[in-house]
C-alpha cells in the first residue's frame, strides 16, 4: 500500500516523502563532504590569513614604535650635536679673542722694544756726533791756534780768519 500511495503521490502531483527523506540525506552527505574537504580547508585558508594579518599588524606596529624610538633618538643626538656645536663656536670665539690679545701684547711689546732700540741707537749716534764735533773743534781749535801763532793778527784779521775757517768747516759737513 506504501508503493501504491507513493505512486498514487507523484502520479497526482502530491507530496513524495521518499523523493524528499532522499534529497535530505543526500543534502546532508554532500553538507558533510563539503565541510571536510572544502569547507575546512576554506576555513584554515581564512584562519592562516586572519593570523598572517594579525602578525603584520603586530609587526608593523612594532616597527612604527622602533621608528618612533629612533626618530626620538635622532632628535636627542640633533640637540646634543646643536649644544655641542655652539660650544665649540663659543671655545674657538673665546680662542680668538684669546689669541687676538696676545697678538696685541705681542705687537705692543715689540714696539716697545724697536723704540728702546731706535733710542738707544739715536743716544750712540747722537754721542759719536758730539764726539766727532769735539774732534773738529779740537782740530779747528789747534789749527786756528797754530795759524795765529804763525802770523799776529789784529782784530779784524783774527775774526776773517775764525769766520773763514768755521765756513770752512760747515762746508765740510
Amino acid at each position: 500500500m506504501l508503493t501504491f500511495d507513493l505512486a498514487l503521490g507523484a502520479a497526482t502531483g502530491g507530496l513524495n516523502t521518499g523523493d524528499i527523506i532522499f534529497q535530505l540525506v543526500m543534502f546532508l552527505v554532500l553538507l558533510a563532504l563539503l565541510k571536510k574537504y572544502a569547507l575546512g580547508p576554506v576555513m584554515n585558508i581564512m584562519k592562516q590569513r586572519e593570523e598572517h594579518i594579525a602578525n603584520e599588524i603586530n609587526s608593523s606596529e612594532e616597527r612604527n614604535k622602533e621608528a618612533q624610538k629612533l626618530v626620538e633618538e635622532q632628535r636627542e643626538l640633533l640637540k646634543q650635536a646643536r649644544v655641542e656645536a655652539q660650544s665649540l663656536v663659543e671655545n674657538a670665539k673665546k680662542l680668538g679673542e684669546q689669541q687676538k690679545e696676545d697678538i696685541i701684547q705681542a705687537a705692543r711689546s715689540e714696539a716697545g722694544r724697536l723704540k728702546d732700540s731706535a733710542l738707544k741707537e739715536i743716544e750712540q749716534q747722537k754721542d759719536q756726533a758730539v764726539a766727532a764735533l769735539r774732534e773738529q773743534v779740537a782740530s779747528l781749535s789747534v789749527m786756528i791756534a797754530s795759524k795765529v801763532i804763525e802770523k799776529e793778527l789784529n782784530e779784524q784779521e783774527q775774526e776773517k780768519l775764525i769766520n773763514d775757517y768755521i765756513n770752512e768747516v760747515g762746508e765740510g759737513r
